[in-house]
């Protein structure tokens, strides 16, 4: 199933720190009604599967419409990429569902309001997400949560795997904080939010080991298979991120696979040693350009 996802807006009433859409929300307004409908009747030809995504897309006003529409071209699969914050009222979920939503990604980055609103800055933000995850999985709908790995978050993420366990959803990725210009910036923020790969591993992997347990689907993004031993058939990147294209501010990008491979990720010289090579994308090029590559230890053939 190829899938086409659309940034339909930037604007967001959360304001996630890590956000790696950085000031976007500054610099582009939202696109028209009129403009997605446009980009879906495009994309339509050749993808089966739409992805919503921004910015926050559920705070359109516009945005069963546009659900509806997608519905009506013949999109097979339609997902929200969401915060969630919008579904903790059980209308609001019940009017995306009529509208044609059938799978929600939202995100949560902490077991508790302490660390998840710490990181969002937005105050009552845990409470509208979990909230909305109990709705969801409550009307059987198809649940997925990411989670940005982060130095304040990582320690408790076997903590929050127990949390999304027990919320009932369907699927949850660790996804190794993808660095924006504006932290990348400053040195005060990426010692505030950055972690480094070595240092997260073992909650990283205590957290995906609890989901495996339970029957939940789960994986890891941006964590290259170094890292990874024992758990590598867990990677995203390997073999469960659908291909396709991405209509972003201004810009399109045709192969989002490909962009991250040759743009987006990067890898050294010293990979080239490692078994993994070949299928291993690597890490987001911001992690080595601040970190170096110590960290990073070739797989024996």
């Amino acid at each position: 199933m190829k899938r086409v996802d659309i940034k339909a807006n930037f604007s967001c009433n959360n304001k996630c720190v890590f956000c790696v859409q950085g000031n976007k929300r500054y610099k582009y307004e939202d696109k028209s009604t009129e403009r997605v409908k446009e980009i879906l009747k495009e994309a339509k030809k050749k993808h089966d599967m739409v992805v919503f995504t921004g910015g926050e897309v559920t705070i359109r006003n516009d945005l069963p419409e546009l659900v509806s529409y997608a519905r009506d071209l013949g999109f097979k699969k339609i997902q929200l990429q969401t915060n969630g914050r919008r579904f903790a009222y059980k209308s609001f979920c019940k009017t995306m569902i009529k509208s044609g939503a059938n799978e929600f990604g939202l995100a949560l980055h902490g077991p508790t309001a302490e660390v998840h609103d710490g990181l969002t800055g937005a105050e009552g933000s845990f409470d509208q997400t979990t909230a909305g995850m109990k709705n969801l999985t409550s009307m059987a709908q198809w649940v997925s949560v990411n989670c940005v790995i982060t130095k304040p978050g990582y320690k408790h993420f076997p903590e929050l795997a127990d949390l999304l366990i027990k919320l009932g959803v369907n699927q949850y990725q660790f996804a190794f904080i993808h660095i924006n210009e504006i932290i990348k910036n400053d040195p005060e923020l990426i010692e505030e939010v950055v972690p480094k790969k070595s240092e997260v591993m073992p909650c990283i992997k205590k957290g995906l080991q609890k989901g495996i347990d339970a029957g939940v689907h789960v994986m890891t993004e941006a964590i290259p298979f170094c890292f990874m031993e024992g758990y590598e058939s867990y990677i995203a990147e390997y073999d469960k991120i659908p291909g396709g294209d991405v209509y972003d501010a201004d810009f399109s990008i045709e192969d989002y696979e490909n962009y991250r491979k040759t743009q987006g990720k990067i890898k050294a010289e010293k990979c080239k040693k490692c078994k993994y090579y070949k299928i291993c994308e690597g890490p987001w090029k911001e992690y080595p350009e601040i970190f170096g590559w110590d960290e990073f230890k070739p797989v024996k053939k």
